[in-house]
């Protein structure tokens, strides 16, 4: 989308949001260049902060061609942030509703109309320990698909540390000022599933292969390696009801101390998949 068509609501969007982010982040902005500069494509985006999205989208404004995000549908009913939401054109998600597919036709009509269309493949903020990509759900693959656009993978790392994942109490630690880096890799080469039925097997594949990409971009920005496995989030959950059952039997402390070392042992070993 070329900078002349960006839109009343995302050019208001980024005159309220730009000017807080510069003045409160550095940035460390690579691989520009591979951001399409004409037709429709993807963007497959890690996510550990909530604060991720408006310092991935102030990236992606800047190169011109915004990003339509896949979101709750809850964000949409009114008031200003649904008003913003519905005018920028973003893209509700139904989640456990007979309407879920309907922001996966959204999406492939966007980008068939020339738009980019940004992915969480994880579909949350990541619940592995190390903020490492966990496991990705297979809608952006299964898009990809559809659409054979390009799809192009970004890791991004530091909004965390101004905004933590999941803390127990809300903390906002904007000093000293924090780097936000984003890291855009070249497209990947899906060429070898087109045409293919897009069995279950085949999506999970392909996700593979994105999740992948984006944990190896992250790799180079956080100047470290990754675990061998990526966080499984199901697996670690029964885990967690696997000891708590076995803590409700009878047999008292000594079953309830081995299922927590099942339960810890578990969660460890997922840690281990990002």
């Amino acid at each position: 989308m070329s900078r002349h068509r960006i839109g009343f609501w995302y050019r208001f969007a980024a005159f309220l949001v730009k000017p807080p982010l510069l003045l409160l982040f550095k940035r460390d902005w690579r691989g520009m260049e591979h951001i399409p500069a004409e037709g429709g494509f993807i963007t497959v985006v890690n996510h550990n902060s909530y604060l991720d999205p408006l310092s991935y989208a102030h990236f992606q404004y800047n190169t011109g061609r915004v990003p339509r995000f896949l979101a709750k549908d809850s964000l949409f009913k009114g008031g200003f942030v649904g008003a913003v939401m519905r005018g920028t054109g973003q893209i509700p998600v139904y989640r456990e509703s007979v309407d879920a597919a309907h922001a996966f036709r959204a999406a492939v009509e966007a980008i068939d109309k020339g738009e980019c269309v940004a992915f969480y493949p994880e579909g949350t903020l990541t619940r592995d320990p190390e903020l490492w990509p966990m496991e990705g759900k297979t809608g952006a693959a299964r898009v990809a698909l559809l659409t054979k656009a390009p799809v192009i993978p970004v890791a991004q790392w530091g909004a965390h540390e101004a905004v933590p994942p999941y803390a127990k109490e809300k903390r906002v630690r904007l000093f000293p000022r924090k780097t936000l880096k984003v890291l855009v890799g070249p497209p990947l080469d899906l060429s070898r599933y087109y045409d293919r039925e897009p069995t279950a097997e085949l999506l999970r594949e392909v996700t593979d292969v994105i999740m992948d990409a984006i944990t190896g971009l992250l790799v180079e920005l956080r100047g470290e390696p990754a675990p061998a496995r990526r966080y499984d989030r199901r697996r670690a959950l029964a885990a967690d009801r696997r000891a708590a059952r076995d803590a409700a039997e009878p047999g008292g402390e000594e079953n309830g101390a081995a299922g927590r070392g099942t339960a810890a042992g578990g969660t460890a070993v997922e840690g281990e998949k990002a």
